[in-house]
């Protein structure tokens, strides 16, 4: 009788040469078209929606890691009435000149170029860190750095807001969500895998707000600092 052995699933060990999350060249410079054209136009709504659930309040201080072009900082703007602070930190060469461009002259809007990757210099002074689409692009090592990092910059009571892919199991969604993960960082369908809620909650993070968009694979999670 043969023997009878256990099949054994090994997975995929990702290292930071699977990152594509910084944006270069022609998509850097033609990034706001290219997300309005892959949505069919849907995209200048969702992220108008999104700002709306970041509960903005006149006068916060935000910090955006991943502020590309600055788009979505304008949105911010709007809500803060005059008042507040916004920074962004990017990295990419052609991003940091479209925001800095976007916003140059703004008295309260400033983008700098920083990694968030890596030990940052903000200690308690805002109340709101963001970041959208962005964390999936780092191996874990790299995110927890990433939480930590947001969690030292915010204020008791701040919230750290992240707009990415929510968790599900790959292999059994429809064809059109596995399509576009063959299209997408590969650390992708590792970050969908991950319990992001309990990351954050290992490091601080508790009162969570979630809210689902596109039937539940997009999420933005809302985690706050109450220590």
């Amino acid at each position: 009788m043969p023997e009878n052995t256990d099949e054994k699933t090994t997975e995929r060990t990702y290292t930071r040469a699977d990152s594509k999350v910084e944006v270069k060249g022609f998509e850097a410079r033609h990034y706001d078209m290219m997300l309005n054209t892959v949505t069919l136009g849907a995209y200048p709504f969702f992220i108008r929606k999104v700002v709306r659930e970041m509960q903005i309040q006149t006068g916060n201080s935000i910090l955006v890691f991943g502020s590309g072009t600055g788009r979505n900082l304008a949105l911010m703007d709007q809500h803060l009435s005059g008042e507040g602070r916004i920074i962004g930190l990017d990295i990419g060469e052609e991003m940091l000149r479209q925001a800095r461009r976007r916003f140059d002259g703004h008295p309260y809007i400033s983008i700098e170029n920083r990694r968030i990757d890596e030990d940052l210099p903000y200690q308690g002074e805002f109340d709101k860190v963001f970041i959208s689409f962005v964390l999936h692009g780092f191996i874990q090592e790299d995110r927890v750095v990433i939480i930590k990092n947001a969690f030292k910059a915010l204020r008791p009571g701040g919230e750290f807001i992240i707009l990415d892919y929510n968790e599900f199991e790959l292999a059994s969604s429809p064809w059109l969500i596995r399509s576009i993960f063959k299209m997408e960082c590969p650390l992708a369908t590792d970050f969908a895998g991950r319990d992001l809620q309990g990351n954050l909650e290992e490091h601080g993070f508790d009162e969570f707000r979630v809210l689902t968009h596109f039937r539940g694979y997009i999420r933005l999670l809302a985690a706050k600092k109450t220590a």
